[in-house]
């Protein structure tokens, strides 16, 4: 089974990990009146596809991030998510600039 997530806001990071270079999707989804904030970092980006105004990002495991185009941006769901990970991996993480996903080279793809 294949599990499929539609965050409100994304963004892409570049990490190193053993000397392996890895790009992740980092998702947010907003809070509402009986849930909090929430977020998840995908297994690592394999293939991205244009789905009209969505990009969709495979993952290593299998998953499915669905991500509007117009979403792109770190929120309050996933603000404090990026600078604990800035913070303690400051040479091993980097927020990447938006840009077509499908024409990016991620070298794996």
């Amino acid at each position: 089974m294949v599990n499929v997530y539609n965050p409100d806001s994304w963004v892409v990071l570049w990490m190193t990990h053993k000397d392996q270079i890895i790009y992740k999707v980092l998702g947010g989804w907003s809070s509402d009146y009986l849930n909090g904030s929430s977020w998840r970092l995908n297994s690592g980006i394999e293939h991205v596809e244009q789905d009209g105004d969505y990009y969709k990002f495979i993952g290593s495991s299998g998953s499915v991030y669905n991500c509007h185009k117009d979403s792109y941006g770190l929120r309050m769901s996933t603000a404090g998510i990026w600078d604990g990970m800035k913070n303690k991996y400051p040479d091993q993480v980097e927020l990447l600039d938006d840009c077509d996903w499908t024409k990016f080279d991620f070298g794996n793809i």
